[in-house]
């Protein structure tokens, strides 16, 4: 089985709904009798950088142990499912430079949603609260589409507008983006 596990990256905005879009195809695959790890930012952050800065460095950091831990799943046969914003198109080019089997997610929304979700959110695998907020009053300069740059994806292999879309219809049409590329 060496080799044979997919890995998709689920990638976007904080607050576009890259958590719940990926929860909800993990139920879509398991229903189908289809196995995946997800591989959150959030908890391998707090595993790697318990007290995150959001450095460049600290990303270069994070998102290379994402890439390598998603790596060996699915050489090992497990399907991998990246929870991460992955702000630098570098990072996501790099998981598809190291991944042979590899597809993008791109979970648009505008900012001004992301900040209303965000702002409401519940704490969900140690995700950072009131990001936003406190990027707006200038208490912090690290986060993705404020302080530091989103990249969006160039070429994803599926786009889905979760202002647009409820998080079950975000995952079923990225469902059939994987099940065509992959099954």
């Amino acid at each position: 089985m060496r080799g044979s596990g997919w890995c998709l990256w689920v990638t976007g905005l904080p607050g576009s709904g890259k958590s719940t879009v990926a929860r909800a195809l993990l139920e879509k695959l398991g229903a189908r009798g289809i196995h995946a790890q997800i591989v959150s930012s959030d908890l391998l952050r707090k595993a790697v950088t318990p007290t995150p800065k959001y450095t460049e460095e600290e990303r270069d950091m994070v998102y290379g142990a994402i890439v390598f831990a998603a790596k060996l799943l699915t050489q090992n046969g497990v399907n991998a499912i990246i929870d991460a914003t992955g702000n630098r198109r570098k990072y996501r080019d790099h998981a598809r430079g190291e991944i042979p089997r590899f597809m993008e997610a791109y979970i648009r929304c505008p900012m001004e949603v992301c900040v209303r979700r965000e702002s409401r959110r519940r704490e969900y695998a140690h995700a950072p609260k009131d990001i936003y907020k406190r990027a707006f009053a200038g208490e912090s300069a690290t986060v993705p589409g404020v302080g530091v740059p989103y990249e969006e994806p160039l070429r994803p292999e599926v786009v889905v507008d979760s202002d647009k879309m409820n998080p079950d219809e975000c995952a079923q049409k990225t469902l059939e983006s994987l099940m065509r590329l992959f099954y």
